[in-house]
């Protein structure tokens, strides 16, 4: 009885099929002018860049989004704390509060000291 061998599967990649056209440089420089070939190069450089330019943008506005109702959350306690805060440091609410353990607003304005 024989062993089972597999054969393995070579996958044909992009940078595979430009590795075996550049190991023939007579091919590709002849039928090719490398005048076009370094345009084309600049240009598949600026595609990829545009297309991680426009993931990277979606990201930030899929986080951005996400972050929205939390950040509409903490903008409203602010202004519940912020507004609390306004109310309790009014003169009448400290006076009021302070009373309970014995001081009290004066009822007569400070005097005025000149020197000559």
């Amino acid at each position: 009885m024989e062993k089972n061998t597999y054969k393995k599967v070579k996958k044909i990649t992009f940078f595979g099929q430009l590795e075996k056209k550049l190991q023939g440089n007579t091919i590709l420089l002849d039928n090719f002018s490398s005048y076009y070939l370094l345009r084309l190069l600049y240009i598949f450089f600026l595609v990829l860049m545009y297309v991680w330019n426009t993931h990277y943008h979606e990201k930030t506005l899929y986080k951005i989004n996400q972050l929205q109702p939390q950040v509409d959350g903490l903008r409203v306690k602010y202004m519940e704390v912020q507004a609390k805060y306004m109310f309790t440091s009014k003169q009448s609410e400290i006076a009021s509060k302070v009373a309970a353990i014995g001081i009290y607003e004066s009822k007569v304005p400070p005097y005025t000291i000149k020197a000559e």
